[in-house]
Protein backbone atom coordinates (compact mmCIF):
# COMPACT_ATOMS: atom_id res chain seq x y z
CA UNK A 1 0.00 0.00 0.00
CA UNK A 2 1.37 3.56 -0.87
CA UNK A 3 0.00 6.78 1.70
CA UNK A 4 -1.41 9.83 -1.10
CA UNK A 5 -2.70 11.77 1.95
CA UNK A 6 -5.52 10.37 3.71
CA UNK A 7 -6.54 7.20 1.88
CA UNK A 8 -4.26 4.27 1.43
CA UNK A 9 -4.28 2.58 -2.11
CA UNK A 10 -3.73 -0.99 -2.61
CA UNK A 11 -2.66 -1.11 -6.25
CA UNK A 12 -3.52 -5.08 -7.85
CA UNK A 13 -1.05 -6.42 -9.87
CA UNK A 14 -1.07 -5.70 -13.76
CA UNK A 15 -1.36 -9.40 -14.41
CA UNK A 16 -4.67 -9.91 -12.47
CA UNK A 17 -6.30 -6.30 -14.23
CA UNK A 18 -5.53 -7.94 -17.40
CA UNK A 19 -6.91 -11.28 -17.12
CA UNK A 20 -10.43 -8.97 -16.00
CA UNK A 21 -10.35 -7.34 -19.02
CA UNK A 22 -10.24 -10.52 -21.12
CA UNK A 23 -13.06 -12.20 -19.08
CA UNK A 24 -15.17 -9.12 -19.97
CA UNK A 25 -14.14 -9.22 -23.45
CA UNK A 26 -14.58 -12.47 -23.87
CA UNK A 27 -18.04 -12.60 -22.35
CA UNK A 28 -19.08 -10.40 -25.46
CA UNK A 29 -21.64 -8.52 -23.84
CA UNK A 30 -19.33 -7.08 -20.59
CA UNK A 31 -18.59 -2.97 -20.77
CA UNK A 32 -16.91 -0.62 -18.74
CA UNK A 33 -18.43 2.52 -17.42
CA UNK A 34 -14.78 4.66 -17.27
CA UNK A 35 -14.71 8.14 -15.65
CA UNK A 36 -11.44 10.13 -16.67
CA UNK A 37 -9.61 12.87 -15.08
CA UNK A 38 -10.03 16.36 -16.27
CA UNK A 39 -9.23 19.82 -15.19
CA UNK A 40 -12.37 21.06 -13.77
CA UNK A 41 -14.34 18.19 -11.11
CA UNK A 42 -13.01 18.72 -7.94
CA UNK A 43 -12.40 15.62 -5.45
CA UNK A 44 -15.50 16.46 -3.53
CA UNK A 45 -17.94 16.63 -6.33
CA UNK A 46 -16.59 13.41 -8.03
CA UNK A 47 -16.93 11.75 -4.26
CA UNK A 48 -20.37 12.97 -3.84
CA UNK A 49 -21.26 11.73 -7.29
CA UNK A 50 -20.24 8.72 -7.12
CA UNK A 51 -21.96 8.15 -3.45
CA UNK A 52 -25.18 9.58 -4.88
CA UNK A 53 -25.85 7.81 -7.88
CA UNK A 54 -23.11 4.69 -7.57
CA UNK A 55 -24.25 3.96 -4.21
CA UNK A 56 -20.30 3.91 -3.19
CA UNK A 57 -19.22 4.21 0.24
CA UNK A 58 -17.16 7.85 0.73
CA UNK A 59 -14.22 5.66 1.30
CA UNK A 60 -14.82 3.85 -2.12
CA UNK A 61 -15.54 6.81 -4.03
CA UNK A 62 -12.05 8.39 -2.59
CA UNK A 63 -10.23 5.69 -3.50
CA UNK A 64 -11.72 6.01 -7.20
CA UNK A 65 -11.20 9.99 -6.70
CA UNK A 66 -7.47 8.96 -6.13
CA UNK A 67 -6.98 6.34 -9.27
CA UNK A 68 -8.34 8.92 -11.29
CA UNK A 69 -6.19 11.56 -10.46
CA UNK A 70 -2.85 9.71 -10.45
CA UNK A 71 -4.07 7.31 -13.53
CA UNK A 72 -6.11 9.26 -16.17
CA UNK A 73 -9.16 7.13 -15.52
CA UNK A 74 -10.62 4.55 -13.61
CA UNK A 75 -13.51 1.71 -14.51
CA UNK A 76 -16.19 3.09 -12.18
CA UNK A 77 -18.82 -0.04 -13.03
CA UNK A 78 -18.94 -2.89 -15.24
CA UNK A 79 -22.13 -4.41 -17.33
CA UNK A 80 -24.03 -4.37 -20.29
CA UNK A 81 -24.23 -1.30 -22.26
CA UNK A 82 -27.90 -0.81 -21.76
CA UNK A 83 -27.64 -1.37 -17.78
CA UNK A 84 -24.64 1.43 -18.07
CA UNK A 85 -26.31 4.03 -20.27
CA UNK A 86 -28.30 5.36 -16.91
CA UNK A 87 -25.16 5.98 -15.13
CA UNK A 88 -23.81 7.25 -18.02
CA UNK A 89 -26.37 10.06 -18.41
CA UNK A 90 -26.38 10.52 -14.90
CA UNK A 91 -23.15 11.42 -14.11
CA UNK A 92 -22.32 13.22 -17.92
CA UNK A 93 -25.26 15.28 -16.57
CA UNK A 94 -23.22 16.26 -13.08
CA UNK A 95 -20.24 17.41 -15.47
CA UNK A 96 -18.31 14.11 -15.03
CA UNK A 97 -16.29 12.88 -17.97
CA UNK A 98 -17.12 9.58 -18.67
CA UNK A 99 -16.65 6.61 -21.92
CA UNK A 100 -18.47 3.46 -21.64
CA UNK A 101 -16.07 1.10 -23.46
Amino acid sequence: MKDVGFVLVQELPEPEVAEQEETAVAAGNQNSLVLWNDDYNTFDHVINCLVKYLKKTVAEAEEIAHIVHNKGKCVIMEGSKPDLVEYYNMLKLEGLTVTIE
